[in-house]
């Protein structure tokens, strides 16, 4: 049953109450982040210098581990029967629409931003909407700052809510059917007063509401899936889901006390240069200037006073530093300054070994929080427009894709999608292959599973066609090419080589024009038809008996010949007489032609 709305309002009051600690949290985080850490640590700096002489630490560490964490993973539908290829053509379609999901989200474009939340606040939601006009669901990533999730004992997510503070006067154009309410009878404040307004989700409907109006409500649907259309990425940990803990939520101190020592270093660098001087007795002047002279007859004893600066300030400003990397698990290494052995990477790699399993942990998560994403999207396209047939344009792998889907027909219900960042996403590219090849060598994996499993994204079925076409075309060049190794063995035996030379040079020439390999290939080693007979008639049933001659007679159906030819004379000149061919075929001794030439008339019996 639906929630009331004081069962809202009572829940929603629950939840800010106790993520009140976290959210105080968050708030220091975001400050810093954004470089106002004298706000979030008054009097802790001199006026003179107000803003940190260090640079942003935590600012530089998140960017980075999100750059990281932030390239999707691949996304594919597989078959239930993998021997089938119209299964595997159905799951390959499926693969394609959920590229245009990911596609016209924006997905990887803002999961830059995603990454950076989900370090920074330990959480990020993903909420599906319909966009109505495109026609399709869209994956939005929303920012868990004054967000309030509500988990049940399993972890499963049974409410979203999320806060937001609106001018007045921007609610008022958002809503101007409740411009009265949104203003207020009392109220006394200008246009940019700000008013909190509220967005609840479950699996039943989506409210907005206004909590300093008496709990107004602005706008209410119902969920049309019957299922909550957002999915959170938690970042583990010990704590409740109330109150989720970001990566650098315990060394905020470390950089406020690594940025103070920089600052009291720098003052005291500066009250060493203006130090006082010490003089003897005899000086009576004191020029102070470029190339100023003073005279004394004790010039050594001439100086500033010495500022005793204790050694044991920069040794603790190493260990801040060393402490801060180690409590935001941020290597030394990332930023270059490794020690150990470059030639083997043992060094690198046991720097890296935090940082490379921070990123498969949160890549982990991020999986699961994808297929769940994705299974909403098939829900809302299957269940909003079931019958509508649509295009989706788009890049997938590096190949362009056209597909034109029905979502009822296309879908029907196989909402599981793969995901995976690839079994070697953790490794360099230099490991990822040789482990690849290793084990594809024994027979351990197959070539599919392999490809599926690499770092980086590829279209497995549109690989392996490519990859056939490719070998075809190699052995095909190869035929060719054996075939043009015959030129030298014709020449010589005596042969004649330039039909050799002649199928080769076309093939070439079609080449140059553009034309396929296959295609000159064909034309070049295409039969030639068979040349007609001079004088021989259509064999009688065949396609062309019938046909009138030159003469406008019928052929004779018994010899498919004209009437007037005698049988035996066929092929030869009028009256029987031999062709020139036969005539010069026999010489006599001398080289003369030998010209007799005897005719035989023969009837066959009817």
């Amino acid at each position: 049953m639906a929630r009331t709305m004081d069962e809202i309002t009572t829940r929603v009051k629950y939840l800010r109450r106790s993520s009140a600690e976290r959210d105080q949290r968050w708030s220091d985080v975001r400050e810093v982040r954004k470089g106002n850490i004298n706000k979030v640590f008054p009097g802790l700096f001199p006026d003179d210098y107000p803003k940190p002489m260090v640079a942003n630490f935590i600012d530089i560490a998140a960017r980075d581990v999100a750059e990281v964490i932030a390239p999707l993973p691949a996304f594919n539908c597989n078959a239930t029967n993998v021997v089938s290829d119209a299964a595997r053509k159905r799951a390959d379609k499926r693969t394609m629409i959920v590229a245009g999901y990911r596609d016209q989200s924006r997905l990887q474009t803002h999961m830059f931003t995603g990454a950076d939340r989900y370090i920074t606040y330990g959480m990020v939601p993903f909420v599906v909407e319909i966009d109505y006009e495109l026609r399709t669901p869209i994956i939005r990533v929303d920012d868990p700052y004054n967000s309030y999730p509500e988990f049940d004992r399993f972890g499963r997510l049974l409410s979203y809510s999320k806060r937001y503070l609106k001018t007045i006067e921007d609610l008022c154009m958002e809503f101007p059917e409740h411009e009265s309410v949104i203003r207020g009878r009392y109220h006394q404040g200008g246009q940019n007063a700000q008013l909190e307004l509220v967005r609840y989700h479950d699996k039943d409907q989506t409210v907005l509401f206004l909590p300093e109006r008496k709990d107004y409500v602005v706008a209410k649907t119902k969920n049309p899936i019957g299922k909550i259309m957002v999915v959170c990425a938690v970042r583990p940990g010990i704590d409740s889901d109330e109150n989720l803990r970001g990566q650098f939520d315990d060394v905020l101190w470390v950089q406020v006390a690594r940025s103070r020592f920089a600052t009291l270093s720098l003052e005291a660098a500066q009250k060493s240069v203006q130090a006082p001087f010490a003089l003897p007795a005899d000086v009576n002047v004191l020029e102070i200037g470029p190339d100023a002279t003073i005279r004394s007859a004790q010039p050594e004893k001439i100086r500033r006073v010495d500022l005793n600066v204790p050694p044991g300030l920069f040794q603790e400003s190493a260990a801040l530093d060393q402490e801060l990397r180690t409590g935001a698990r941020y290597p030394e290494g990332r930023l270059g300054n490794q020690s150990g052995s470059i030639v083997t990477g043992r060094g690198v790699e046991a720097l890296m070994g935090g940082f490379d399993t921070q990123v498969k942990t949160a890549q982990s998560v991020l999986a699961g929080t994808f297929r769940d994403v994705i299974d909403i999207c098939f829900q809302i396209d299957e269940t909003i427009f079931g019958d509508v047939t649509k295009t989706v344009r788009g890049v997938d792998a590096g190949s362009p894709y056209e597909i034109t889907y029905t979502p009822k027909k296309d879908i029907a219900g196989e909402h599981i999608v793969d995901v995976t960042y690839g079994l070697m996403a953790g490794l360099n590219p230099n490991q990822a292959l040789v482990f690849g090849l290793q084990a594809r060598g024994d027979q351990l994996i197959s070539r599919d599973f392999l490809r599926r499993q690499m770092p980086w994204e590829v279209n497995v079925t549109m690989e392996e066609q490519k990859i056939e076409i490719e070998k075809l075309q190699d052995a095909l060049i190869q035929a060719v090419a054996g075939y043009a190794q015959a030129i030298p063995m014709l020449a010589q035996s005596g042969g004649d080589p330039s039909e050799v030379l002649s199928k080769v040079a076309s093939i070439i020439d079609g080449r140059r024009k553009g034309k396929s390999l296959e295609e000159v290939v064909i034309a070049a080693f295409a039969p030639e038809p068979p040349p007609a007979p001079v004088g021989v008639e259509p064999v009688p049933g065949s396609p062309e008996a019938g046909m009138p001659s030159a003469g406008g007679a019928e052929l004779n159906p018994r010899t498919g010949m004209a009437p007037t030819v005698v049988p035996g004379q066929a092929g030869m000149g009028p009256g029987g007489r031999p062709a020139v061919q036969q005539l010069l075929a026999g010489l006599n001794s001398r080289g003369n032609p030998t010209l007799a030439a005897s005719v035989a008339r023969m009837t066959p019996a009817g």
